[in-house]
């Protein structure tokens, strides 16, 4: 059930027997020569489109997060972490207004990590200093870091695997959008990795765009694989969260 999709009385039927929602973010940023711009979104989009036939309400995807250190490359576009604070925010006070209490954040980018986090302790705060009990539970899930994905990952591609434009991502965008595929020679054949600061200091230790992974490795099998792993994990996430 995807909320973009439904009525308001459609969703005020759903809220009748469930306060629970699952809200995809990721990022518009490079993923290397090979990797899609929307990678970071479109990983946890398609793994929601999934519990969104399953009869979990899902949201329309955050697309654009933090991703200053990519602003080297065209086609990245990056919020500043107190925007992305402020999104965060509004979207959950927006969602918690009409009766949401239950909001699992599914996340395709690391960079939102720690803003995601401080956005829910902002949130949190506000009941903590006027001495209330806050309703609400949220809670951050990273698709990439799902136990049974991890165990894929190391299963596929071992120390290849790295951490940004992963042959896992990219094998999973393509088992979403096949058309999109693309092939490049790529030197190094497994990029440098490193440390992860601003834009320029990105460019220049990661001229290509990647860190530590070969994303030759990538195809539209393990794509699909990785898609039913990962909704099989989250089944089990969503489970708990809403028990």
């Amino acid at each position: 059930m995807k909320l973009q999709l439904s009525t308001w009385p459609d969703i005020q039927n759903y809220l009748e027997r469930s306060d629970a929602i699952l809200v995809p973010i990721g990022s518009t940023e490079q993923h290397g020569p090979t990797g899609l711009i929307g990678t970071d979104a479109l990983c946890p989009q398609r793994i929601a489109e999934g519990m969104a036939d399953e009869g979990v309400l899902v949201a329309p995807t955050l697309s654009i997060g933090m991703a200053q250190h990519h602003l080297g490359f065209p086609g990245s576009i990056a919020l500043r972490p107190s925007t992305l604070i402020a999104v965060i925010d509004d979207v959950v006070s927006s969602l918690a207004a009409t009766g949401f209490r239950r909001i699992l954040f599914l996340n395709g980018h690391g960079g939102n990590i720690a803003t995601v986090q401080a956005a829910f302790s902002e949130i949190w705060a506000r009941s903590s200093h006027a001495g209330a009990v806050s309703p609400l539970s949220l809670k951050l899930v990273n698709w990439f870091t799902l136990p049974g994905v991890r165990a894929l990952s190391r299963e596929l591609y071992g120390s290849a695997e790295g951490s940004h434009a992963t042959p896992s991502e990219i094998s999973l965008t393509w088992f979403a959008h096949p058309e999109a595929q693309r092939q490049a020679r790529l030197e190094p054949r497994i990029a440098p990795d490193g440390p992860i600061r601003d834009a320029a200091d990105f460019r220049r230790r990661y001229s290509d765009g990647r860190c530590g992974s070969d994303p030759t490795l990538a195809c539209v099998e393990h794509g699909q694989r990785f898609f039913e792993t990962a909704l099989n994990d989250l089944r089990d996430v969503w489970s708990d969260f809403t028990a």
